[in-house]
């Protein structure tokens, strides 16, 4: 246990007790105080007793109600100490924490903007790519168009020229008057498709 001063009361306890064994022993020179202290009522048996009465009181008052309160002031005073301090920590832990938010945000910033422009690159790409596609795809189908075009073109041609061919061979046999023979209709088939070949070219 520590090293405590001395209690004032303790110390006012002793010097009463040491005046209160002194005072039949007072000479002269304090008969006077004697004399004041009988002529106001004072007598030294009370006086001693209500001083050790009041120190009594004093020193159970300190003890069981000053005690206990001035330990309970230190107890709630480190309390605030603690309070203070956790609060200092917390308020520094809060600014830590609003710099690494801050940080953090600037980071999802950079790689929002990051993702943003990929995404765009990325659409870009994909558009371009599309683009290529139904161009190919447009081309692919007017080949194709013009491919059954020109089929259909030479189906209905020759088709023609097979109707023209037998035009031709009756109208030749009206003109001759005649039936004609295979060997005259072929020949006559055949210079019609020249014809319409020449024609055509």
């Amino acid at each position: 246990m520590r090293g405590r001063a001395p209690d004032p009361i303790f110390a006012m306890i002793d010097t009463v007790l040491i005046l209160a064994a002194g005072a039949p022993e007072v000479g002269e020179s304090t008969n006077l105080i004697a004399q004041l202290a009988h002529q106001f009522g004072v007598e030294w048996k009370y006086l001693a007793a209500q001083i050790i009465n009041f120190c009594i009181v004093a020193f159970l008052l300190y003890k069981f109600a000053f005690k206990p309160v001035l330990a309970t002031i230190e107890e709630r005073q480190e309390k605030i100490a603690d309070g203070l301090q956790y609060a200092e920590e917390m308020k520094s832990k809060l600014a830590e924490s609003k710099k690494k938010q801050i940080e953090v945000l600037k980071e999802a910033q950079q790689e929002a903007k990051k993702i943003n422009q990929e995404a765009r690159t990325n659409a870009k790409d994909h558009l371009e790519a599309q683009a290529r596609e139904t161009s190919d795809k447009i081309e692919t189908m007017m080949e194709k168009a013009r491919k059954a075009s020109d089929s259909e073109r030479e189906k209905m041609l020759s088709e023609a020229r097979s109707e023209i061919a037998k035009l031709v061979v009756q109208t030749s046999a009206k003109v001759l008057g005649k039936k004609l023979s295979e060997e005259e209709k072929s020949t006559f088939s055949e210079s019609a498709a020249q014809e319409l070949a020449s024609i055509q070219s």
